[in-house]
């Protein structure tokens, strides 16, 4: 399998640490407010990289965080936390709004059928770790106390920016719009591992600490997180394209300051997804959120395929224009499986399932190219081989990209039949006008050759009702008529 790791700019062939293990963080939500579809493209292809791994027969563990305190509304260190941000603007307590969004949060993943992390770990419960490995970075000289908080003191690094070639000139005071500069800073890029009472009195959140009452910096928890779950090494770390500076960069300056060598070895970054008027973010207002997809009469399954449709590292525009097309793209899909014969007494051909997968496994190996894996999916409805085949093809495809196709097609082929059943039980009224009458005849009997298949017939009387001078047009709903 090949991945395009950010942090080397290589494709690189995968090969974890231990043999047939994986471990894979990945960076969880602020949970102050509901999750935009932007957020959620992020997590669904983690969520392809996360079921592939497993399909490939790979043993892994998956851990997240929940990011309940310490996310500035500035990356920068500066602006109020998030969650007290959230608190204020719905009155209620920093815990009720992280319970409360944490729910909806993971209520959203089921309904684009998002595992959820074999470990989930709020920021909270982690208090004792983030001290730990602070003491221990300040013992190291990686750290210092100023103004009544602990930072991170980049200029101890051979190299800080590690996914981006930026220099300190080229930071005025950081790469955000709105960062402000903190004075108490030695270096620029320097960041907040511990907040004191000193920093904003109307923190809800505080612990004791050895260096006063505070919280902990946003940076230091997915680093400690991550290690105590997932030991001193780390396969893979996945996140959003805005994450790699300065979020992840500042977890590889403190987790490998503390570790004292190397420690994640492959980086996988989702790229945005776009409107017309540029990325997604819930400070432009621009909130589409799976809710918001259900009300308008979208399975939340359909922006699933919408996204896979697009390899992860390119930009995505949406649109309702672009999300109907995908609607398109899907059904169809459906309902050529839905057409396909029943495979009662078929066996499965296994050479020719193998055939199908080995381009289905290409496309994902591929740096996780889920648009390959959908074009095998079309190679499957293009297959000669028999209905038992195909079907097992699909569902095997499907334990990675969970669209349920299966289930799809079987529900439309039902709701076809039903449909076939209550016509063939309606009882055809004519009109009183023989000539209206003779008309409407000849347009049941044309629908009798088109489902007999007999389309030379159907033709033909489309031909001869023309020449009388009147013209059909089917319909979803049957054939109408009117004259020239």
């Amino acid at each position: 399998m090949i991945l395009y790791n950010t942090a080397t700019h290589k494709r690189e062939e995968f090969v974890p640490v231990e043999p047939g293990k994986v471990g894979m963080y990945t960076c969880g939500p602020t949970v102050y407010h509901y999750a935009h579809i932007g957020n959620l493209r992020t997590y669904i292809m983690e969520d392809i990289l996360d079921r592939y791994l497993r399909y490939q027969g790979y043993e892994v563990k998956r851990v997240m965080n929940i990011t309940d305190v310490g996310h500035l509304s500035s990356d920068g260190d500066t602006g109020e936390d998030k969650m007290l941000k959230g608190a204020k603007r719905e009155k209620k307590t920093v815990m009720e709004i992280a319970k409360y969004y944490t729910d909806c949060f993971f209520a959203d993943c089921d309904k684009l059928h998002i595992r959820r992390p074999d470990v989930i770990e709020p920021a909270t419960a982690c208090i004792d770790e983030f001290i730990k490995v602070i003491s221990a970075l300040i013992e190291k000289g990686f750290a210092y106390e100023a103004g009544g908080n602990i930072y991170f003191d980049t200029s101890k690094l051979e190299q800080y920016y590690i996914f981006n070639d930026f220099t300190s000139e080229d930071l005025a005071v950081g790469v955000r719009e709105g960062v402000e500069e903190d004075g108490n800073k030695r270096n620029k890029a320097d960041f907040v591992l511990w907040f004191t009472k000193s920093k904003f009195e109307d923190q809800e959140l505080k612990w004791d600490s050895p260096w006063g009452v505070g919280y902990p910096g946003w940076h230091i928890e997915c680093s400690c997180i991550s290690m105590k779950h997932l030991g001193e090494y780390l396969d893979i770390h996945c996140g959003g394209i805005d994450n790699a500076f300065p979020h992840h960069t500042n977890e590889i300056a403190q987790s490998e300051a503390y570790l004292g060598h190397a420690w994640c070895k492959y980086w996988m970054h989702v790229l945005h997804l776009n409107t017309d008027s540029g990325k997604m973010s819930k400070s432009k207002g621009e909130f589409l959120t799976v809710s918001l997809l259900e009300e308008k009469g979208y399975d939340p399954v359909a922006y699933r395929f919408f996204c896979l449709q697009s390899h992860y590292r390119r930009s995505l525009v949406f649109s309702w224009e672009n999300l109907d097309n995908a609607v398109v793209a899907y059904n169809k899909i459906v309902a050529k499986i839905a057409g396909w014969k029943k495979a009662e007494g078929e066996s499965v051909d296994e050479a020719a399932l193998a055939e199908l997968r080995a381009k289905f496994v290409a496309g994902l190996d591929n740096d996780l190219n889920t648009s390959l894996a959908i074009t095998a999916i079309h190679n499957v409805l293009k297959s000669t081989a028999n209905t038992a085949t195909t079907r097992a093809a699909i569902a095997d495809f499907d334990t990675v990209l969970c669209l349920d196709l299966l289930q799809a097609a079987d529900a439309y082929a039902a709701e076809e039949a039903k449909k076939a059943a209550a016509a063939a039980n309606t009882v055809r009224v004519y009109s009183d006008d023989p000539e209206i009458r003779a008309i409407e005849e000849a347009i049941d009997a044309r629908t009798a050759a088109k489902k007999a298949k007999n389309y030379a017939e159907a033709d033909r009387i489309r031909a001869e009702l023309l020449a009388r001078g009147i013209v059909l047009t089917d319909t979803p709903n049957g054939t109408t008529f009117e004259r020239k």
